[in-house]
């Protein structure tokens, strides 16, 4: 049987920790002038997947 790939996409955009999957946050590369201080520094903190789609996560960084 050939060998599991890791989808390559997947695995530039989540980290396995522990029990969780880490994630970057979306609206922070570009137009930060309008966002206000307090919203920026929110996004600044860690992001994780949510428990519904972990799993298929998982599977596509063969981790499962």
């Amino acid at each position: 049987m050939p060998k599991m790939k890791t989808n390559r996409g997947a695995a530039k955009r989540f980290k396995v920790k522990k029990n969780l999957v880490k994630r970057g946050s979306a609206f922070r590369s570009h137009i930060l002038t309008k966002k206000s201080p307090k919203r920026k520094t929110n996004l600044r903190k860690p992001h994780y997947v949510h428990s519904a789609n972990s799993d298929s996560v998982k599977n596509l960084l063969c981790q499962a």
